[in-house]
Order: C-alpha cells, then sequence, then structure tokens
C-alpha cells in the first residue's frame, strides 16, 4: 500500500523508519513548519520527521493547518492508499481523514479507551499505572475515539521517568503500526469499537501540574518528579530561588513508620539529610529522596553538588505552593 506519513516530533520518528526499514511505500511525509529560532526568528529548525524525510528524499508537505483545497489536491495527487498519523499537532478534517482509501490510522500510546488526549505518557505516571502500551486505531473526527485495530501493552516500573517511558512507546508504536498493517494486508485486522463509558481524558501540560507540593504523599511526589522528567522538570521553590527536581526515590516504605522522630516531626518541604544518596524530603507522608536538581539557568546536577554550592542544610524547607497551584497540581 500507498503509505501517508503524518507525524511531528522525535516520539513520531521510529514508526517513519519501521515503515522505511520494512520496505513499505511511504509516498510523502505531512509534518508542522519548521520552528523559528534565535533573537531574529529568521533561522527554522526542521521537526525530526522532517529531517528524516529529507534524508530518504520523501516529498514532505508542512501547512500551518490542515485543510483547504489546495491542501487537499496536494494529497490526492500522492494518490496514498492510507494515512499513518503519530504525533502530528493538528486536528485532522473529515475531509483529510477520508481521502485514503483505507482510511487513516493513529498510533495513540496508551491503552485506550484509558487517557485519549495530548499527554497520555506523562498522565500513566501520574496516575500511577502499573500498565500502559499503544493503540493502532482507526482515525475518526471526535478525539481519540475510532476503532481499535492493534494493541501492544508495557509494565510501567516503579521508577520509570516520562522520558524513558517515552522512548520505550515510540519504538513499541513502530513495532505495532508494522504488525497493523500486516493484518490489514492479509486481510485479516478486525476492528474493535471503544467503550466509551470507561474514556478517561489526559489534558495536554501545564507549567502548574509540574509544580511539587510536599504536603502529598510521597508516593504522589515521586510520580511528579518522574513524571517530568527530563522535560519540562517538576519545580519547587527553596530559598526564593526556582529549582527542577529529577531521580525521586521513595524512603523506604513510603510510610512515617520509616521514619526517625525528628523526620516524622519536621513539617512537609523540610530537608532531613544531604549527601551523595542525595536530598532527603519529608512529605505529608513518608518522604522522597531527589537525586539530581537543575536550578534556574544552570545544567542539571546532583543533588548533593548543588546542595554543598549553595549551602543547602538540613531543617531547610521548600515553599508550599498556594492553594491555586496546589489544585493544578491535583487535577
Amino acid at each position: 500500500m500507498r503509505i501517508l506519513f503524518w507525524g511531528t516530533p522525535d516520539f513520531a520518528v521510529p514508526p517513519l523508519r519501521a515503515l522505511l526499514g520494512e520496505g513499505h511505500d511511504v509516498v510523502g511525509v505531512v509534518t508542522q513548519p519548521d520552528k523559528p529560532r534565535g533573537r531574529s526568528r529568521t533561522q527554522r529548525d526542521p521537526s525530526p520527521v522532517k529531517v528524516v524525510a529529507l534524508e530518504e528524499s520523501l516529498p514532505v508537505l508542512q501547512p500551518l493547518k490542515p485543510r483547504g483545497e489546495e491542501f487537499l489536491q496536494q494529497l490526492r495527487d500522492l494518490a496514498p492508499d492510507i494515512s499513518v498519523v503519530v504525533a502530528y499537532g493538528h486536528i485532522l478534517p473529515k475531509a483529510v481523514i477520508d481521502l485514503p482509501p483505507h482510511g487513516t490510522l493513529n498510533i495513540h500510546a496508551s491503552l485506550l479507551p484509558t487517557l485519549r488526549g495530548a499527554a497520555p505518557i506523562q498522565a500513566s505516571i501520574l496516575q500511577g499505572m502499573a500498565e500502559t502500551g499503544v493503540t493502532i486505531m482507526q482515525m475518526v473526527p471526535a478525539l481519540d475515539a475510532g476503532d481499535m485495530l492493534h494493541v501492544l501493552r508495557i509494565p510501567i516500573g516503579a521508577e520509570t521517568t516520562y522520558g524513558e517511558l517515552h522512548d520505550q512507546l515510540a519504538e513499541m508504536g513502530a513495532l505495532a503500526i508494522v504488525q497493523a498493517l500486516t493484518l490489514i494486508e492479509a486481510g485479516v485486522s478486525r476492528a474493535v469499537p471503544q467503550d466509551d463509558a470507561l474514556s478517561t481524558y489526559a489534558p495536554k501540560i501545564e507549567r502548574s501540574m509540574a509544580r511539587l507540593d510536599f504536603s502529598a504523599d510521597a508516593t504522589v511526589v515521586s510520580r511528579v518528579v518522574r513524571a517530568f522528567d527530563p522535560r519540562p522538570g517538576a519545580f519547587a521553590t527553596l530559598r526564593g530561588a526556582e529549582v527542577k527536581c529529577f531521580g525521586a526515590r521513595i524512603h523506604e516504605d513510603g510510610t512515617d513508620a520509616s521514619l526517625d522522630e525528628p523526620t516524622r516531626a519536621s513539617p512537609p518541604g523540610t530537608v532531613r539529610s544531604v549527601d551523595d544518596g542525595g536530598l532527603l524530603v519529608r512529605c505529608g507522608r513518608g518522604a522522597v529522596r531527589l537525586m539530581d536538581v537543575q536550578p534556574s539557568g544552570k545544567p542539571r546536577m546532583t543533588a548533593a553538588a548543588w546542595a554543598r554550592g549553595r549551602g543547602v542544610q538540613v531543617g531547610d524547607a521548600f515553599a508550599m505552593p498556594s492553594s491555586d497551584h496546589a489544585r493544578g497540581s491535583a487535577s
């Protein structure tokens, strides 16, 4: 089949390379316009998908929005049999979805119908899910609501970060789309409708979601840190300076019973130890160890190195977020 590929970020690169590597006829690529760079905004950076497309001498389309008669004619000229969409960045209109004879497939990084929406990878960690995966679905105008054609699953480890899970799911998406297309071409693919009653939503990431609230349970604090590692980075304020936090490890079993008496008596956010094993911080229940930090304007470093340079001591306390921020973090 002639495949039209839609995608923009790093997450879409493994599926595109897999389709090419398996010998599929990729007739073109649709990706977001190049991003302006620098103060002058005159230099522009191509998307990761465009870089691969140019390396492979594939036709590239970069509409501001994927609509309009002129754009539709460009798609017709490519004569795709099917479209494959991976993190393209725009909602496709029905005319675009239905243009190829075999419709449009989407690679979604969750076990649908759970976690429809923009940020399912981060949401799976924030919600403490034991597993996630990739769903290949038939795209429809409604958000991530089409029939499911193929599903692959993966466990989420207790210390798995967003960055690690992102890369694992990108590779899994590559495998899943190749398998799904094989089933379609063999005439044995079976579409399974989603149960809308079981659907949940993973909203776009906002800054408030990455603000740490140490009054929460240590398990929750750890999830927030891992969900935004390496980007955008969960953050908190100490001595009036904002710092991003990484590498959260729950202290022992995460309960107050595992803490010594001085730590149990400390308010949430209090630093209880500083050494090469990280920064131990009291939470609303239990405590977490922060292994790495990134002060504003500085590179990521070990928490121990930052503490030495900043003079962080036992008894120092991270500021608690305002009620508005706390509600944003919990949403």
